[in-house]
Order: C-alpha cells, then structure tokens, then sequence
C-alpha cells in the first residue's frame, strides 16, 4: 500500500517554532540536522506506518521522539499518514492532550 504524508496546520506551525528555536540556540548546522532527522524519520513512517509506539498521551496518535527534546505526534488513516504537531519534551506534559486531534 502507498502512503501519502500531509501535514495538520498545527503541525506546520509547531515545526517553525521548533525550527526557530533550534536556529536561534544552535544555529543553521543543528537545524540541517534537525531537518535530516525528521525527513529520515517521515521515510521511515511511509515504509512502516505503524514502527513507532502509541502516544500514551493519546491513543489515537504515535510518537516518534526525534530527539530527546523533540517528538512528533502523527496518526494513519486509511493510506494517509497526517503529522498532527511537533512537540517540545520540556514542556509541560498536561498540556499535550490539548493538542489533540
């Protein structure tokens, strides 16, 4: 089965703050590698959509930790894998199921 990978609005914005972030304390090098990570990840996710585990902060969603700060929270859906949002770990974790679908 083919897989198609669409983006959710929250997760375009929740990307750009990471990415604008990780500029701002790390600068372009650590972005590349930020970027790289999460191409490698999303190629990964289309070969096997279900690799990574359920969020326990919501079953209806996987997570796949970028890094130890960084996780993005995505669901499947028939042949289309939707990247719900990017989440900073450090934040406080009450506030992810807010983020919900």
């Amino acid at each position: 089965m083919s897989f198609e990978i669409r983006f959710s609005p929250k997760a375009i914005i929740t990307f750009d703050e990471i990415i604008t972030q990780l500029n701002q304390r790390w600068g372009d090098k650590f972005v590349k590698k930020f970027k790289d990570k999460v191409s490698y990840s999303l190629d990964n996710i289309i070969e096997t959509p279900f690799l990574y585990p359920i969020a326990p902060e919501n079953i209806e969603l996987r997570k796949c930790v970028l890094h130890k700060n960084c996780s993005m929270f995505y669901r499947v859906n028939n042949n289309i894998i939707e990247i719900i949002y990017f989440w900073d770990n450090r934040q406080d974790p009450l506030i992810l199921p807010l983020f919900s679908i």
